[in-house]
């Protein structure tokens, strides 16, 4: 039975989502960050333990991989400052490089369990350097199956408290004029992050999800449009949502990458090549019953309510 988990990224957005799951459960967490200052919350959970190190220095990884019950990887990025194909050195080094020293890791510790994140549609030939470099992080780890106990988990786009999807979105609209919008049409199947943590914890002890991948998808897809107006609903925004053409989109695009936090980059919308839905051959995990976005974002979206208030205290509390 697994009572301890070194969680890699647990102190971001789906993270701490786990960390809350596992603290609940009574499993003893790890949580490796380079700044322990941006985990407090995290802290204050019962068994949950952070610690500053660098997860991407192999003896360091060893270290903190011993004794462990279990390894949980949840590190990935959305933006890279460099382009290169077929991904640049940012997305290598952290869908890449960093499963690589994972599963060498956990077979130098002689920890077997190892829970991995990858994103749906994931491949090597991907239409961008975000799924094509997750598509070979996810072929390095299931390569290790056999010699590991080894289960992946490709998400759709992720909602939830402390989103940067639906979050972004009501931000903008609270706030300016116009919504320029650009691949209006690409589809989605948001899958609610509570979700994501419930497979990701109960597959742990579960033999049957050993050597398997699933995608983790929501009851309904949706175009970015009918999101974008969704979040203008909840808000009470009365923007004007712009169609941007292809070209258009684009250069906006480029542009907000230039931001020292940015909201898009070219590369996501490559990404947007390919429906973030669940396709034919999709398998979810046993009994997987998603739960609506329609239940969740509101008591979030709109945080100026009492129960959108309290939900967000209760996140904050891990409850």
């Amino acid at each position: 039975m697994v009572k301890k988990v070194l969680l890699l990224g647990g102190s971001g957005f789906v993270g701490t989502y786990i960390a809350n799951r596992l603290s609940q459960r009574g499993i003893a967490v790890t949580i490796p960050t380079r700044r322990r200052e941006r985990a407090k919350a995290l802290i204050m959970q019962p068994g949950v333990e952070v610690v500053e190190a660098n997860i991407h220095c192999p003896d360091a990884l060893l270290d903190l991989v011993r004794g462990q019950d279990a390894v949980i990887n949840l590190v990935g990025i959305l933006h890279s400052r460099d382009v290169k194909l077929p991904y640049s050195r940012d997305f290598a080094e952290a869908h890449v490089e960093l499963p690589k020293k994972v599963v060498a890791a956990c077979k130098a510790a002689g920890v077997r369990r190892l829970v991995h994140m990858s994103a749906l549609h994931a491949a090597p030939k991907g239409p961008s350097e975000y799924l094509c470099s997750k598509g070979d992080g996810e072929a390095v780890v299931r390569a290790a199956q056999g010699e590991l106990d080894v289960t992946v988990f490709r998400p759709s786009v992720i909602f939830g408290l402390g989103d940067s999807f639906l979050n972004t979105f009501a931000s903008v609209l609270k706030k300016a004029p116009f919504f320029p919008l650009g691949f209006g049409h690409a589809r989605f199947q948001p899958v609610w992050a509570a979700d994501v943590a419930d497979a990701f914890v109960d597959s742990l002890d579960d033999v049957d999800t050993y050597s398997q991948a699933y995608d983790l998808v929501g009851p309904k897809v949706y175009t970015l449009r009918e999101l974008v107006d969704y979040a203008k609903e909840l808000t009470g925004s009365t923007a004007k949502v712009v169609a941007l053409s292809e070209g258009w989109a684009y250069l906006q695009a480029g542009l907000m990458w230039l931001a020292p936090n940015p909201l898009m980059s070219p590369d996501n919308l490559r990404s947007m090549q390919v429906d973030s839905v669940a396709g034919p051959d999709s398998r979810t995990p046993a009994g997987w019953q998603p739960t609506a976005l329609e239940a969740v974002a509101p008591s979030y979206i709109a945080l100026n309510t009492p129960k959108g208030k309290l939900d967000s205290f209760r996140f904050r509390a891990g409850r």
